[in-house]
Formats: structure tokens, sequence, C-alpha cells
């Protein structure tokens, strides 16, 4: 016997799975234990590496068809959807995409998922370039980026050079990293 199976995941705690529930099973007859789901878990998460996504794929049987609201929703990078898709496909599962409207199993729909999973990684790198002139620029501007720091490295620094400590012990005073110790006695020597 057959099965639809539902995909539903978003990125982050203050997303909602509601939409994606709201709009699969307004076309699909999918069971209670025939839902799956990825909470706060980013797309560049290798979908075998959610715990959702591996138990769905553990549940599914050969002749399913597994339902997502939109092909992102199996994953940002091409190489993890289409390895997703293959997978599924080897055990007999149709993978079908609504918001592109098409059956992810068959030749045609494979191009289409490999064109727009394309796309998808395209824009990811447009909007990682244009976060990276925003970056320089606020640096060329002289702004400080990043959160405040936490410590003091002027406190740090005197104080192991006061009680000659090693960079651990200081580390353990303060409760801090190594590393921090090491930047802060560096940064109190420029």
């Amino acid at each position: 016997m057959t099965a639809i199976i539902a995909y539903t995941r978003v990125s982050t705690d203050g997303q909602s799975i509601e939409s994606q529930r709201h709009s699969i099973g307004h076309r699909f007859n999918v069971s209670e234990d025939g839902w799956f789901t990825d909470e706060a878990t980013s797309g560049t998460t290798k979908a075998m590496q959610r715990k959702g996504f591996a138990a769905l794929f553990s549940y599914a049987r050969k002749g399913d068809t597994v339902v997502v609201a939109a092909i992102d929703r199996l994953g940002r990078n091409t190489i993890d959807v289409l390895e997703t898709v293959e997978a599924l496909k080897a055990k007999g599962v149709t993978v079908v995409s609504m918001r592109e409207g098409f059956d992810l199993s068959n030749p045609t729909g494979k191009l289409m998922l490999t064109l727009l999973a394309g796309v998808a990684e395209l824009e990811r790198e447009n909007i990682k370039a244009r976060q990276m002139a925003g970056i320089n620029k606020a640096k060329a501007d002289g702004r400080k980026l990043g959160a405040p720091k936490q410590h003091d490295d002027a406190a740090i620094a005197a104080w192991r050079k006061e009680t000659s400590s090693s960079i651990k012990a200081t580390a353990d005073h303060w409760g801090v990293s190594t590393a921090t110790v090491k930047r802060a006695c560096n940064a109190v020597l420029d």
C-alpha cells in the first residue's frame, strides 16, 4: 500500500510550519503519521543529517510519494537536493514539489529541479556578495563590526603580568578561552 508523505521544514525558531502543512494538507491526503518536520533547521544542513528527514527516509517505502511545499524545503545546496532526490528515487519513492508544480521523479522534473536549485544557489551567492560589499563599506567608513567585547583586554593582560600567570591560568581566572587571553595580551602590546 502506497502512502503520501509530507515533509516540512523551517530554518528558525520564529518561523512556523503551519502554512506548509496547510498548503500540503489542502491538496494531498496525508495520514497523521505521514507528516515529518524539521524545525529551526537550516537548509544548509544535509537532509540525511536532519532528524525529521532521516525519520522520513526510514519510513518511506517503494511506491510512496513525498510532498514538499517547495524544493528549498529539501535543501539549499544543489548537490544535496539532487542527492536527496536520488536517494528517495533509489527506494522507489516519488518526490513532488508543490510550489514549482512538478514531479521530480521524471526527467523533465529532474531538469527543472537542477535549474531551480542552481538559480537558488546563484541567488545565495549574490546575497553573500552584497553582504560582503556592505561589510567592506562599513570597514572603509571606520565602523566596528561584530558584537562588543565582553571583557577588558587591558585588565586581562595586566592581571597576567602582575601575577606572572600562564595563559591557561589567566583564562581560568577570567572565565575566557586561552585564545582570548592571547588576543588580549597582544592587543595591549600593539
